[in-house]
């Protein structure tokens, strides 16, 4: 008997974040100037929360007019792929617990700028899904 699997799986809020902690690299969507915009981030998973480092510019002057966000990673192979969405609100770590906190979180940037602003996502909401891939056209 042949095993069928299913097309598509949603995935458990722990493999959620199983696959957030396993993996550095996102891309932060938000609003600048009543536009969508997509920003790659590298991040770290600190206390059921994200931190990833900025500097003044676009991103941060955009989260102090609208401070929700989802951040997307996601990863494949020959036969299948995942896909982990988180969607909360994001807030610059500024001063006291959360700044030290948040320092202490082990996120460096991947470019070589100076970036000192330190933002934490909260999440309201974690999904993800796997799936499967389908036969090249023609397959079937």
């Amino acid at each position: 008997m042949t095993e069928t699997l299913s097309a598509v799986t949603e995935l458990t809020p722990e493999a959620c974040w199983d696959l957030l902690r396993s993996n550095q690299f996102g891309r932060l969507a938000l609003t600048v100037g009543g536009e969508p915009e997509i920003f790659p981030i590298n991040y770290v998973v600190q206390d059921g929360t994200l931190v990833f480092r900025t500097a003044q510019g676009t991103k941060l002057a955009a989260l102090t007019v609208n401070d929700v966000v989802a951040m997307e990673i996601d990863g494949f192979d020959q036969t299948s792929g995942w896909s982990v969405v988180v969607k909360g609100q994001a807030h610059p770590a500024e001063w006291g617990a959360d700044f030290e906190d948040a320092a202490t979180a082990g996120v460096h940037p991947w470019v070589a700028t100076r970036k000192h602003v330190f933002v934490r996502i909260v999440p309201r909401f974690v999904t993800g899904r796997s799936f499967v891939f389908g036969p090249e056209p023609g397959d079937d």
